[in-house]
């Protein structure tokens, strides 16, 4: 009977300290997402029965089939939407600011987001100008076709990366530093990021998990040589992400078949292949420099 009250006794005791104390980085990372989902969620099911499924716009929303091109848009901007102001309530109940994130608006991170912009192009250039070279890629050039999606993609580019930036090299991996080292809350954070792709759609991305990882990580280095700051990242996330939406969009290249995809990129997308993670790891190499 002793040993029993003791028992209990213990038990109190640890619950007692489990619920004073406060709730571990990835707990904390945890709430925030599920509270992201959940506040999105109930917008996102009523905008799926509202809009189309397809362009017959007498077509009724079916539970459990995937949504459809025109309905994913409006569901990720509303996704985007809400997210700063769930960065807004962690920051009350974590007492951290926007600025603790990298976030910091002044004129630097201006400066920053267009070097990101332009190393990230450039870096781009040389990868399909290398492709090009050597014939694994063919150019399809139509004009204004090419003109009528840059700028919406480029300003979508801008957004979605700035989200999620302050989401993933803000406050995840900021939050994951109180209890693990740059390191390991880089990978955590990274992988974090890269699974989350699956979200939207598997069997295209499930062969980009690898090089979404190392993305994430490249971008972590970039907030790091950036003393903190998001500018960096930033530039090179909306560089990425607005050069592949373009290619894939306005469909300006085919792969030759010259050589396997595990080099050019399964189902045409780079961070699926060998070439695109030989980008990601130049890119990391060039930002390294800045660290001497």
């Amino acid at each position: 009977m002793m040993g029993l009250k003791s028992g209990v006794n213990l038990a109190e005791i640890f619950l007692l300290e489990f619920l004073s104390a406060k709730p571990s980085s990835l707990l904390q990372v945890t709430i925030f997402f599920a509270t992201w989902v959940c506040l999105w969620l109930p917008i996102a099911v009523a905008s799926t029965i509202i809009l189309p499924k397809n362009k017959d716009t007498s077509a009724s929303w079916q539970p459990f089939k995937p949504i459809s091109a025109e309905q994913k848009l409006p569901l990720l901007t509303l996704l985007y939407l809400i997210a700063p102001l769930v960065l807004w309530g962690a920051n009350k109940i974590f007492s951290n600011s926007f600025s603790s994130y990298g976030l910091v608006w002044d004129w630097s991170i201006s400066q920053s987001l267009g070097i990101g912009f332009v190393i990230g192009a450039t870096g781009l250039a040389i990868l399909f100008g290398l492709q090009t070279l050597l014939g694994w890629v063919k150019w399809n050039v139509a004009g204004k076709k090419i003109i009528s999606v840059t700028l919406p993609i480029l300003l979508v580019a801008v957004g979605i990366s700035a989200i999620e930036e302050l989401i993933f090299r803000g406050f995840v991996l900021t939050q994951l530093q109180q209890d693990f080292s740059i390191y390991i809350a880089a990978a955590i954070a990274s992988l974090i990021f890269a699974v989350l792709h699956l979200v939207w759609e598997q069997k295209e991305t499930l062969p980009q998990l690898p090089g979404l990882w190392l993305m994430g990580m490249v971008l972590v280095l970039a907030r790091y040589v950036d003393k903190g700051n998001l500018g960096l990242a930033w530039g090179l996330h909306s560089v990425l992400v607005w050069a592949i939406a373009t290619i894939d969009t306005a469909e300006l290249v085919t792969y030759t078949g010259k050589v396997p995809q595990v080099v050019t990129g399964k189902y045409g997308k780079p961070l699926a292949g060998l070439t695109g993670i030989s980008f990601l790891l130049a890119i990391g190499a060039v930002l390294g420099l800045g660290l001497q």
